[in-house]
């Protein structure tokens, strides 16, 4: 878990750092495609860094819950992973 936790929050820092450069970017008037690339790219790291959370949880949270005999547990942890996959689809 310790691998999945590291390179997330890699991820989001690299985020928060394209999103502070964006924000230059747009105060500062700059060319609209520069700002969409930049956009784009803080995208791709926050779709990474979502995988990697997911991966973490169903190596982990997941896979412990289906492990136990708590047929509520199990449900529930079903329905949160389809509910933040729905999300994530919209």
């Amino acid at each position: 878990m310790k691998v999945y936790k590291e390179k997330t929050l890699i991820n989001f820092k690299k985020a928060q750092s394209l999103l502070g450069r964006m924000i230059k970017m747009v105060e500062d008037d700059q060319y609209c495609v520069d700002i969409m690339q930049q956009n784009l790219a803080a995208i791709g790291l926050l779709r990474k860094a979502h995988q990697m959370l997911m991966e973490g949880h169903l190596n982990s949270c997941f896979k412990q819950a289906m492990d136990s005999d708590d047929d509520k547990k199990k449900q529930a942890m079903i329905d949160e992973i389809l509910k933040v996959t729905n999300l994530f689809n919209k």
